[in-house]
């Protein structure tokens, strides 16, 4: 208790936030170019700041995570390595995840029921996408990057998303599993009850998704959602809420990979993940409130700029 406390003043946390950028200050190889294009080192960290607390106010209510929008924007627009950018990627996801989860648990739009056995499955195979990403080169990879980007924006554009999806019959497995509950949506104030069916269908598919979560450090937010909400046949705004405690469990285990291999710089990653945990509180008030279509649109307009870069960015043309 005694070390946690002191935390909770907005005054300490950011001198510890001082404390830990002014350690990393001397150049390092992840952020020699961006010291060397002529503005001061802090600028970084404060830019890094401002970006990531509003990217967690819109990924919230859209459902994919801090990562999604982090990596392609700041691999394609600030001059760090794409390693350390997937590394603090990872950990951006987590930090919005686990900053937004108290709140949507207490009001029911994420369920850890439904959450777990997903969960437990993608975090092991995004050890293995981990892995594979870092001993890919890094052109190859921003490329890869670039193409998924842009395949999640036209998943995301053409895919028609059912707000209330409509489920006769669950499976077996979701039964024994006891996939289902209760939420009061906020926007209308309707009573939902809600279950899910093709369980082992959505299991397969979530192996899929922690390898890609892991490879590209994007936290896999935007498969997330579509997987829950189409496939399985949860609730919209359950599927975006329960999407955030899949990502705290997956993205932390892949974030020891990166950890492990030193790439994880507190320089890029202590900034973004304070701005990310504080735009995340503010966007899981939103989620109660506003139509996850509304933060959509927005979100399909950045990640396909963000994506055209990236991939630009990976063949050479734009770097």
């Amino acid at each position: 208790m005694t070390l946690i406390q002191p935390l909770r003043s907005p005054v300490r946390l950011l001198a510890l936030l001082g404390t830990l950028l002014l350690s990393a200050a001397p150049a390092h190889a992840g952020v020699a170019n961006a010291l060397d294009a002529g503005w001061p080192w802090w600028y970084w960290p404060l830019a890094l700041f401002v970006c990531c607390f509003f990217m967690g106010i819109v990924a919230v209510p859209a459902g994919i995570g801090g990562g999604t929008l982090f990596v392609p924007i700041i691999g394609g627009f600030f001059p760090f390595h794409l390693d350390f950018v997937r590394g603090a990627g990872l950990l951006v996801a987590l930090a919005s995840a686990l900053a937004a989860a108290p709140m949507l648990l207490r009001g029911g739009l994420a369920s850890l029921r439904l959450a777990l056995p997903l969960a437990l499955l993608a975090s092991a195979s995004s050890i293995g996408g981990a892995l594979l990403g870092l001993a890919l080169p890094a052109h190859v990879v921003q490329t890869a990057l670039g193409l998924t980007v842009l395949g999640i924006v036209l998943l995301m554009a053409l895919t028609q998303k059912s707000e209330f999806p409509q489920v006769a019959t669950p499976d077996a497995l979701g039964q024994a599993l006891q996939m289902h509950g209760v939420f009061v949506d906020g926007a209308t104030g309707a009573r939902i009850d809600w279950q899910v069916h093709r369980t082992t269908q959505g299991l397969v598919v979530f192996l899929l998704i922690g390898v890609l979560a892991g490879m590209f450090g994007i936290g896999a937010g935007w498969a997330n959602v579509p997987a829950l909400n189409l496939l399985m046949g949860a609730p919209l705004k359950v599927s975006a809420g329960t999407s955030g405690l899949v990502l705290s469990l997956v993205d932390s285990s892949a974030a020891w990979v990166y950890v492990n291999k030193g790439a994880v710089l507190p320089m890029i990653a202590v900034p973004s993940v304070v701005g990310m945990m504080l735009g995340a509180k503010i966007g899981a008030r939103l989620l109660n409130v506003l139509k996850a279509t509304l933060i959509r649109k927005m979100v399909i307009s950045v990640l396909l700029f963000a994506g055209v870069r990236a991939l630009l960015k990976g063949l050479g043309v734009w770097v």
